[in-house]
């Protein structure tokens, strides 16, 4: 039986929700990411996988921004964030693998710490390239082995336990964004507690 379920998702992002922000804020890598994806006033922005709004502080002023996430124990956490910092955010329980918006609405997308989780980052960076208006762009920052290398016994071991409690720490993020026509224009690296990250700025290739 698959363990990596939207269900049990929300059941372990309920659990980690009290104490999220203490594991998982990153906010140096946070912060270096939206500078990338440069979100500009006006601009219409989706946070796909929002969690409890760590996103938020970096974020400009001047934006329509939208944020989803399966687990509403997470989106409260969020909402209430919003709220301290006085930014109107339109949060919506919803699954990354379907979202229930128009195409082509968002000048930008942010995914952190959502495709190493979701049970199909298939389907979920298929849906980011549906609602991205043409020549739009997404940041991705996340957890994979790098496109060129096999993940070691000890990663692939690791993996039975980390897939339980968070995420799964072996997939690779070229083969998930190669099922798109997204186009791969900077990716920057790093390594956090000896785990390989990647920050990734891919683009909606503009209509003619």
């Amino acid at each position: 039986m698959t363990i990596n379920t939207n269900v049990w998702n929300r059941i372990r992002y309920t659990l980690w929700a009290p104490i999220y922000d203490r594991i998982a804020a990153f906010p140096t890598y946070r912060r270096r990411s939206i500078e990338l994806l440069r979100p500009l006033p006006g601009e219409e922005v989706l946070i796909v996988g929002a969690g409890t709004g760590a996103d938020l502080p970096h974020l400009p002023p001047g934006i329509s921004l939208t944020a989803i996430d399966l687990t509403p124990a997470m989106l409260d956490r969020l909402r209430e964030r919003a709220q301290a910092l006085g930014r109107p955010v339109d949060a919506r329980v919803m699954d990354g693998q379907a979202l229930d918006l128009p195409a082509a609405r968002f000048d930008a997308v942010i995914l952190h710490l959502i495709l190493a989780v979701i049970p199909d980052p298939v389907a979920c960076i298929r849906e980011v390239e549906r609602v991205l208006k043409p020549g739009g762009r997404a940041v991705i920052f996340d957890k994979f082995v790098p496109d060129d290398e096999a993940p070691g016994l000890g990663r692939r071991v690791g993996n039975v336990f980390a897939n339980l409690l968070f995420s799964d720490i072996t997939r690779k993020l070229g083969p998930i964004v190669a099922h798109t026509s997204l186009i791969i224009e900077r990716t920057e690296t790093a390594k956090i507690a000896g785990v390989p990250y990647q920050t990734v700025i891919l683009r909606r290739l503009a209509t003619a």
